[in-house]
């Protein structure tokens, strides 16, 4: 009996968790998600979940939610939430962009309450090691910096960040929505018009790079029309989210945009509901 119920609820559990994970995307939510009672806990269960696309959206929703800096003390002290962590870093099983984020998540989280000084130098150390940990999988990054024509609302967001995660090689990516930029770290061996055609597939939106001259100053630079092939990606996103952007402040008057933070309350509930039901029967 139990059997069959926990059969039927495995597609249930990703759609909760990417719905606490939509819902974290935004900051005007990222206080609500941490006050509620259920859902911390919740996502920390879902950390030890069987399924491998669970876990990672769990960790997406969990750095969502570190970036505010006022939910940092509550989650670093949450029953489970950094041995949780620590189990998913050290897994065998786990793969390496959910290993990266998660240790991620852990920096941001252990260091909540030092100096940014010290800050800065566990979090090289740690990055150090992970990747000495990950070995050669970890390919270099780079950051591509575009200007994205029609980025103005959160719907278009949306959009460009569902484009841009189909892309095999962007591990992470930062909005900048008051100057409709984007900026993307990608794989090395990853060509950046890549992005441009992802972009442009969209058919509202259109990018071009934003490169620094010698003299220092800001120029864009076209991307060229021919379309390159991009490689989809069929597994897991390899996001590995940044560190807070400076132009979160005013992403948020954006963000505002569009977002019914009543309805997110209620969908909080819902999703707590579930966690108790699933969790604790």
């Amino acid at each position: 009996e139990k059997m069959n119920s926990a059969m039927s609820e495995e597609p249930d559990a990703l759609s909760v968790v990417n719905q606490l994970r939509d819902l974290a995307a935004d900051p005007l939510n990222r206080r609500a998600i941490v006050q509620d009672q259920g859902c911390l806990p919740g996502l920390i269960l879902f950390l030890d979940h069987p399924n491998p696309p669970v876990v990672h959206s769990a960790l997406l929703a969990l750095r969502y939610l570190a970036e505010c800096r006022a939910n940092r003390e509550k989650m670093k002290s949450e029953l489970g939430m950094m041995l949780s962590l620590q189990n998913v870093i050290q897994k065998t099983t786990t793969p390496g962009e959910t290993k990266l984020l998660a240790s991620e998540v852990y920096d941001i989280l252990q260091s909540s309450n030092m100096s940014d000084m010290d800050n800065m130098n566990e979090m090289n150390y740690r990055r150090r090691k992970a990747q000495f940990f990950l070995g050669s999988t970890n390919k270099r990054a780079k950051t591509v910096v575009l200007h994205i024509d029609g980025l103005d609302d959160s719907s278009r967001r949306n959009l460009c960040e569902e484009a841009l995660l189909k892309i095999k090689g962007v591990i992470s990516f930062t909005f900048q929505m008051a100057v409709q930029r984007c900026v993307v770290r990608i794989r090395s061996d990853l060509k950046a018009e890549a992005l441009a055609t992802a972009i442009a597939s969209t058919k509202v939106m259109k990018a071009q790079q934003v490169v620094k001259s010698e003299s220092g100053e800001e120029m864009l630079v076209p991307f060229q029309d021919t379309p390159v092939e991009v490689e989809q990606n069929t597994d897991l996103p390899e996001y590995l989210p940044e560190d807070e952007s400076p132009t979160k402040e005013q992403d948020k008057a954006v963000s505002r945009v569009g977002s019914h933070p009543e309805g997110a309350a209620s969908w909080l509930s819902t999703a707590a509901n579930f966690l108790s039901r699933s969790f604790y029967w």
